[in-house]
């Protein structure tokens, strides 16, 4: 089999593994002379978002598609009625040179299926990094997936090459996993990632001795994981607060939501439809409202519930519930309060405080302020606005923010 044959098997393989966003880690370029590549951002084959918005691309493929491990809810699993390929770590190494010097990305994920076991799978990723890094001095982005069973010192030495590491936690719940993928161990998992969070606190701990001697590197974006959601049957609130107990466990840097795709010749034990994208986007806007406005896993969703919302965001939804909290006056309330109002959020937040500190701030200085009116205004309280009482307490405050009724077409 050619290599472009081989290209188009695992990177369409690949295309399930949603955690490869490149932002967090050190900054490295080749302006020395000494290099090839950088960790700048570009446009190319696949498109990871930092969180300031920049775009990164990414080959993103397999280094094969076999796989010891049949689990229930992989494309790739040992069962699978599949095209097969494997790379050799040549071809890997190969590609990505190539790829990075006709400009298409600016590093790499790397992946693959379990073969012969987990340390040989681990040594053939290890060594694609090792080869890039030290024969090649690729200074450009390596993310490389974990295999949990693997040998801690290969661990080690991948933490030394990559980026970024991460582990899938796969599913929500223990019990779920133990269904769908019998081969997958989650204390094994977890294992791994606390093993990973030790190597990583050292390597801050040394970056902070005073030593003239340079640190041992060790995967400066830390690690990351991803949960497939609506393949079992765990809700929402279970999805959140198993990110929670991750992100406080193992610091991870991100959890990644990847909502589950029925595939050929699956199980009856999994679902015969997706779950709506909506809710995948819900649940990152919720994570979202964990990581950086100060929300607890188990306030964001309502209790009789037990689902995000789909038809409005965590935020909205959160702050319907609790009116009594608002109206919200801007120019008094304090940061960690405006990060609750619906429409405001981190950098907005940030420039209410600094211009406030200089004169109040009135309803016609929200658009200067990238806040949107329609969604704000009925939760605060400006010198010249202030909501109608009748406005919070109505019934009606909810439906104006549901999505418009459409009327059915006929297809033609």
């Amino acid at each position: 089999m050619d290599v472009q044959r081989k290209l188009a098997i695992l990177a369409d393989a690949a295309k399930y593994d949603a955690s490869c966003a490149s932002s967090g880690t050190e900054k490295r370029d080749s302006r020395d002379g000494k290099g090839l590549g950088s960790t700048a951002p570009g446009m190319g084959i696949c498109h990871s978002y930092a969180p300031d918005g920049r775009c990164i691309s990414l080959l993103k493929v397999l280094l094969t598609n076999a796989c010891a491990y049949d689990c229930l809810y992989c494309v790739n699993r040992a069962s699978s009625n599949v095209p097969r390929a494997r790379f050799t770590v040549g071809e890997v190494v190969q590609l990505t040179l190539d790829f990075y010097r006709r400009n298409y990305i600016e590093g790499l994920f790397l992946s693959s299926g379990i073969i012969r076991s987990a340390d040989y799978t681990m040594e053939q990723i290890v060594e694609v990094a090792r080869r890039l890094r030290e024969d090649h001095q690729f200074r450009g982005y390596i993310h490389l997936k974990t295999i949990p069973e693997a040998d801690d010192a290969l661990i080690a030495k991948a933490g030394r090459y990559a980026d970024r590491l991460s582990i899938n936690i796969e599913m929500p719940e223990e019990t779920s996993l133990a269904q769908l993928a019998p081969e997958k161990n989650v204390r094994a998992i977890r294992r791994t990632m606390g093993r990973l969070r030790l190597k990583l606190d050292e390597a801050t701990e040394a970056k902070k001795a005073p030593t003239r001697t340079k640190p041992p590197r060790f995967a400066p974006a830390g690690q990351s994981t991803q949960m497939i959601v609506g393949a079992d049957a765990a809700t929402d609130q279970t999805i959140l607060n198993t990110s929670a107990n991750l992100y406080g466990s193992y610091n991870l840097k991100r959890v990644y939501y990847s909502a589950f795709s029925p595939i050929p010749d699956s199980s009856r034990a999994l679902p015969l439809q997706a779950p709506p994208l909506v809710r995948e986007h819900r649940l990152y806007q919720a994570d979202w409202l964990m990581r950086f406005y100060g929300f607890e896993a188990g306030e964001i969703i309502d209790p009789a519930a037990g689902m995000l919302s789909l038809e409005m965001d965590p935020k909205l939804a959160w702050a319907l519930r609790h009116r009594e909290r608002f109206p919200l006056d801007v120019n008094r309330a304090s940061r960690e309060e405006l990060l609750r109002v619906p429409g405001f959020g981190r950098k907005a937040v940030d420039r209410i405080i600094d211009t406030r500190r200089h004169s109040a701030i009135r309803s016609t200085d929200l658009a200067k302020l990238h806040i949107p009116r329609n969604k704000a205004l009925p939760f605060i309280v400006l010198p010249d606005h202030r909501p109608p009482a009748y406005q919070l307490d109505g019934a009606r405050l909810a439906e104006r923010f549901r999505p418009k009724a459409q009327q059915l077409g006929f297809g033609f």
